[in-house]
């Protein structure tokens, strides 16, 4: 009798909790900026990045089993040289590594935590992020990510590979802060 009424209350419980949901981004209301930083002095370019494509699924209560990728030929500064630069071998070689991958494992406490990829080289990361509930079926995830750039192989003018860079010297993190939204299919 015990195990029935026991059975009862996990079906109960189960039917409760809301069925898991797929939620697509959408490319034209996210926004991925970067920031960069000199080793010395203040210099901090900032640029963007576009969304390519996205989803998430999401219960109610826990957002998890996300993938996004980003189109690395979009990253931008508004000056055209360092765009050229930052698409190039010495950075993120758009051509050969057109797309960087994020993908969502769960985000729980208010820290999203999965696996970044650069570059071919794939990372665990987490970082802390905010969501909430838009109109409409929609949700909205922000934050900002530290990322350390050298261990993606972008080490271009980092001094824990060069030495005596002086002015040149590029600080191994960079930020990128993100507001992405989802909605539900």
């Amino acid at each position: 009798m015990k195990i029935i009424l026991a059975f009862l209350l996990f079906l109960t419980l189960a039917a409760a909790q809301p069925a898991p949901t797929t939620y697509q981004a959408t490319a034209t209301t996210s926004r991925l900026t970067w920031t960069g930083h000199a080793e010395a002095g203040t210099w901090a370019p900032t640029g963007t990045v576009q969304l390519l494509r996205g989803a998430l699924i999401y219960d109610g209560r826990t957002l998890r089993n996300g993938r996004f990728e980003f189109d690395m030929s979009t990253i931008r500064h508004e000056d055209a040289k360092l765009t050229e630069h930052l698409q190039g071998e010495d950075f993120f070689d758009a051509k050969k590594y057109p797309t960087a991958v994020f993908v969502l494992r769960e985000v729980r406490g208010g820290t999203a935590t999965g696996q970044l990829t650069l570059k071919g080289i794939t990372k665990p990361v987490q970082f802390p992020v905010v969501f909430e509930q838009l109109p409409n079926n929609r949700l909205r995830l922000a934050g900002t990510a530290t990322i350390d750039r050298t261990q993606f192989g972008v080490n271009y003018n980092s001094s824990s590979f060069f030495q005596n860079l002086g002015s040149y010297a590029i600080r191994n993190n960079f930020q990128l802060a993100f507001s992405l939204e989802v909605v539900k299919l």
